[in-house]
């Protein structure tokens, strides 16, 4: 129901997005002849209007990461994207370094937790970016839901968690991981939970940002 409801705000909202188009090729031309005119206040703000309704748009198709290279020490080398684990919700990306078509000597393992709901995991591409500079860098790169399988079955907290478990044990023991605005509990709890069991693959750090946690709670 609410994926229908999403879909049909977005028809919605192309076709107004096709009118904004019109309008302002219309003010460019008016721009052209009559420049005067169009720098008057109340056209400015009608042509402000209309550009901003030209811009609002609901997608469903995940961005391109676009990291090809990035810079480390004094050299910049290839990035070259790979899905080391792929399950139904998600997929475990890694970002191979690679220099003259050898990897890179092993650095400090990373798993950066992507927020799940409400954005695709390359908001985050300018901390990878960052954090390629020196780490081996894998992120949780989420699936949008409306692709996934009814047969595929629910997706709640529990298997958020053994998610993070499992890729955890992927990556093996002595890997860091970094949890970004949401998944910062989820991240928590597998940490929590590893640890409990002894798991051999329970993350050597942990570092939350920006999430709803409140560390002062017991410090």
């Amino acid at each position: 129901m609410l994926y229908q409801a999403y879909q049909a705000q977005a028809d919605i909202m192309a076709s107004l997005r096709g009118i904004a188009g019109v309008a302002l090729q219309g003010f460019g031309q008016l721009r052209e002849c009559s420049p005067q005119l169009a720098d008057t206040k109340p056209l400015r703000s009608l042509e402000a209007g209309y550009s901003m309704l030209g811009r609002v748009g609901l997608t469903h198709e995940r961005p391109p990461w676009g990291i090809e290279s990035v810079r480390v020490g004094r050299r910049d080398v290839s990035v070259r994207e790979e899905a080391t684990d792929v399950l139904p919700f998600g997929t475990l990306l890694h970002f191979a370094k690679e220099t003259e078509g050898r990897r890179l000597a092993p650095a400090p393992k990373v798993l950066l937790v992507a927020p799940l709901s409400g954005h695709f995991a390359t908001l985050l591409r300018g901390t990878v970016e960052t954090l390629l500079s020196e780490q081996d860098v894998w992120v949780t790169d989420w699936h949008n839901a409306r692709d996934v399988g009814l047969a595929d079955g629910a997706f709640g907290f529990d298997t958020y968690i053994e998610y993070l478990v499992h890729w955890l044990e992927v990556l093996g023991p002595e890997t860091h991981v970094i949890a970004v605005c949401q998944p910062c509990v989820a991240a928590l709890v597998a940490t929590a939970v590893m640890a409990e069991a002894g798991n051999d693959a329970t993350p050597r750090t942990l570092t939350l940002m920006a999430g709803p946690i409140d560390t002062r709670v017991d410090p």
